[in-house]
């Protein structure tokens, strides 16, 4: 396993199969104090975290307070502007709305250009972002086809909340984090992360050496992603998911069946599934690059974590095609 560190800057690699629980680490959680990364170090994962979404929009859907037919205008008291009223909750689960994204590669390259004209320390909820996209035209016809849209978890996170009258993140240590004991898992805020949480970098190429991250991405994580999370953390709640300890096996094979054929894969209801089909989720953010998939015929979960924003995806279909 150390071989595969060799090219990384910082991260973590958790290899876990039924005959061996393998982990790896390399560089800094806080890469100035020369704080070293460890075993139970809590990691930025961007986009990793929409499958808590989804999966708190399924239970929502199970005690029937949502169906996957329910659309914005039924659901939000807010003004949509030229957003779709007939968006359903499927069409926001399966990137296939047409809804504006905030974070639109047209308008600019990097994620981090978003807070040149809105100050990202704004960001502390899902309703944050609304400002960025709400009053932005349709980008196509809702189901025409299937493109990757962050405002459209994020409008997600914000339905979590109009139903249980709760803050997103709350609801989702409610039915997911506490039942399968994810003791470091949560959505913190830049300027108060807890002990243990990996920092993350990003490299200047003219002043040769690395900075902090806090300025470029939200002060806080929404719909669209942004959860902290230990590998060991994610172990549990891949079996738990699984396991059939958050929502029915039914609706697991829902948000498990192949809704979206895309060039490489499938898409589900908010989770990746490989050519096999077996489910991955995966985020990058500046300074954070994250991948997990759990093979469920196999029992292998691979998990890594970069917060130097390593190029994780690639040593990921490494070790998969290695272990094939």
């Amino acid at each position: 396993m150390e071989k595969y560190l060799k090219d990384f800057n910082g991260g973590l690699i958790h290899l876990k199969m039924k005959d061996k629980d393998q982990i790896v680490y390399k560089g800094y959680r806080d890469h100035y104090n020369q704080l070293p990364i460890n075993k139970d170090t809590k990691f930025p994962t961007a986009s990793g975290g929409k499958i808590f979404i989804a999966l708190a929009i399924m239970k929502l859907i199970e005690e029937k307070l949502l169906s996957l037919d329910s659309t914005l205008g039924q659901i939000l008291t807010f003004n949509l502007n030229s957003i779709d009223q007939l968006i359903s909750i499927k069409d926001l689960l399966t990137h296939t709305s047409g809804i504006p994204n905030y974070f639109d590669l047209s308008e600019v390259n990097d994620y981090s250009e978003i807070w040149n004209d809105y100050p990202n320390y704004k960001i502390r909820s899902s309703k944050d972002l609304l400002p960025l996209f709400i009053k932005k035209p349709m980008e196509y016809t809702r189901g025409d086809h299937f493109s990757y849209n962050d405002s459209g978890f994020v409008i997600l996170g914000i339905v979590i909340e109009e139903i249980t009258k709760m803050p997103f993140d709350k609801y989702l240590n409610q039915i997911i984090f506490e039942p399968l004991n994810m003791k470091d898992t949560g959505y913190y805020e830049l300027d108060r992360l807890p002990m243990n949480c990996a920092n993350a970098y990003i490299f200047d190429p003219i002043k040769k050496n690395y900075y902090s991250n806090i300025y470029s991405i939200d002060a806080k994580g929404s719909g669209a992603g942004g959860a902290y999370f230990s590998t060991f953390d994610l172990s549990k709640f891949w079996i738990g998911f699984i396991q059939g300890k958050i929502i029915k096996k039914e609706n697991i094979d829902l948000m498990l069946k192949k809704h979206v054929s895309l060039e490489k894969g499938f898409y589900g209801l908010g989770v990746w599934l490989d050519e096999q089909g077996q489910p991955y989720i995966t985020g990058m953010d500046p300074g954070v690059s994250f991948i997990s998939g759990y093979n469920i015929s196999k029992d292998r979960i691979i998990s890594i974590f970069s917060n130097y924003q390593d190029n994780v995806f690639k040593l990921y279909d490494q070790i998969k095609e290695e272990l094939s």
